[in-house]
């Protein structure tokens, strides 16, 4: 399987630097100057290209990068677009039993702690306030007529995640899940 771990948002400059909108938890190790980055354009089904970072700077808040043959604004206004990718196979299994790829949570079935189920994993949202699960509710907690329940991953509302069950277990707030 694999997973984006940023894009090419846009060119800066003139001289090929390109600005990345990272979506990695390790991006200092990920975009590393020497690292052969693996990019596709979204919806191609051309084989995937090789990027090797030449060089690599933090700019009001963003990731630009410089990559080998990439030397002039117009080559890099032609990988706007680029998906850097991962395969999943690829990533190191975690030292800690709560922290999750995302990749691993999605599809699995969400239940609260009485067994009764919520619904399914679509995918995890990272945003400034933290993540969260964005679940595809089965018919008792709104079905069709919702097309997605958001649950913050935090301890106090996920009392368990099990891998094996493929099953996440939460304890939400009176009124999380009720339909708007």
């Amino acid at each position: 399987m694999e997973l984006v771990i940023g894009r090419v948002a846009k060119s800066h400059g003139i001289k090929g630097e390109i600005v990345v909108e990272v979506r990695t938890d390790d991006p200092d190790d990920r975009f590393a100057v020497g690292t052969v980055l693996c990019g596709r354009k979204p919806r191609s089904n051309a084989a995937p290209a090789s990027y090797t970072v030449d060089a690599v700077r933090e700019h009001s808040g963003r990731l630009l990068l410089r990559l080998n043959g990439i030397d002039d604004k117009t080559t890099a206004d032609q990988i706007r677009g680029t998906l850097f990718i991962v395969e999943s196979t690829d990533l190191p299994p975690s030292d800690d039993p709560d922290e999750f790829y995302d990749h691993e949570l999605e599809g699995l079935t969400v239940v609260l702690t009485d067994g009764s189920a919520v619904g399914t994993v679509r995918e995890v949202l990272h945003s400034a306030a933290g993540e969260l699960l964005s679940i595809r509710p089965n018919a008792k907690f709104g079905g069709d007529t919702r097309a997605e329940i958001l649950v913050p991953f935090v301890a106090a509302i996920v009392t368990s995640v099990s891998l094996a069950d493929k099953t996440i277990e939460i304890d939400p707030p009176e009124g999380l899940l009720d339909p708007e």
